[in-house]
């Protein structure tokens, strides 16, 4: 690559950390990072590293969710307070900063409400989704009438792992969850939203899925082809479930490796493969690394690059052209 060109690339995994919604969660005392000590943020250091990683703009998403058991109350106002944090940010900044609106499910009504607001007053840019909430994954069918509404809005929704996913310590390893139950989570919702018939029932939304899909690219001719089964036939796709797969994006975020690259070009269209950083949650040198695997891939041609850094985001959010 060229080093003289910058890329301006467009980040769709960015995190935005506002100081009432780190002291809500920390006043839970819970580990809500998933394990890793809560990362400093601040605009400035969002900044800095955008310049470093040759970042243009950035659609940035509160992480991780806002509902953690029990009444919604807690989720509903955080939710609020969070997107409007964001939308302040995005209204400052509109050139160099997007956002995702974070919403209180399994509250149905009170998401629905928010999206409204997220949408219509704030002017927020798209959806982020979390995985599961408590031990319902996104594909339950009570989640219906929120993603008719996500689907009659054509919303950009962006599927990000739970911290603590349901059913990881029952495995009694002492392994952090971001190393691999993240992508088992991601890979997990994904599949109940093909098999819960939520991909082909609302065909108009537009998933971004985060970190390469966790492992959906390397399972997906295994999730598909179960369709065949008794316990699925009848909760199988009536369309090719593979072909929705596919429709998905999937962004690079801790995924810029020979070996992903390789997974995702023989999966998708390299139209469908978005840039993302997951800062701050990781630190400058692994976003150096991430770099470094993206820019010199070999697998990668320079088209695909540029498509992945800037050129297919600009597809789902022109506002940054």
């Amino acid at each position: 690559m060229d080093m003289n060109t910058k890329p301006k690339r467009i980040d769709v995994h960015h995190h935005i950390l506002p100081p009432n919604f780190v002291s809500a969660l920390n006043s839970l005392s819970i580990p809500w990072t998933g394990g890793p000590e809560v990362p400093s943020w601040s605009l400035q250091q969002a900044h800095d590293m955008m310049g470093a990683m040759g970042i243009d703009a950035a659609v940035a998403s509160p992480s991780p969710g806002v509902y953690w058991g029990g009444d919604t109350a807690f989720a509903v106002k955080l939710a609020r307070e969070t997107n409007e944090f964001v939308a302040d940010v995005v209204r400052d900044d509109p050139e160099h900063f997007g956002g995702f609106a974070t919403v209180p499910l399994p509250d149905v009504d009170a998401s629905l409400e928010e999206l409204e607001y997220a949408y219509d007053t704030l002017g927020l840019d798209g959806v982020v989704l979390y995985t599961s909430q408590g031990d319902r994954y996104l594909g339950d069918r009570s989640y219906d009438p929120f993603f008719e509404e996500l689907d009659r809005r054509k919303a950009i929704v962006f599927i990000h792992p739970t911290t603590i996913p349901p059913g990881a310590d029952a495995t009694g390893l002492t392994i952090p969850f971001g190393v691999a139950e993240f992508t088992f989570d991601t890979t997990r919702a994904v599949m109940n939203m093909l098999y819960s018939g939520t991909l082909e029932r609302y065909p108009s939304i537009r998933y971004i899925v985060s970190h390469a899909g966790g492992t959906i690219p390397y399972l997906a001719w295994r999730i598909a082809g179960a369709s065949y089964l008794p316990e699925l036939r009848d909760r199988a796709p009536k369309t090719d479930g593979l072909a929705l797969l596919q429709k998905l994006y999937y962004d690079t975020a801790l995924s810029t490796s020979e070996f992903v690259f390789g997974a995702l070009k023989e999966f998708v269209p390299m139209s469908q493969v978005l840039f993302g950083s997951d800062f701050p949650y990781i630190g400058p040198a692994v976003l150096q690394a991430e770099r470094y695997g993206l820019e010199n891939s070999k697998v990668l041609d320079d088209a695909a690059r540029a498509a992945i850094d800037r050129g297919n985001a600009l597809t789902l959010f022109p506002r940054f052209a």
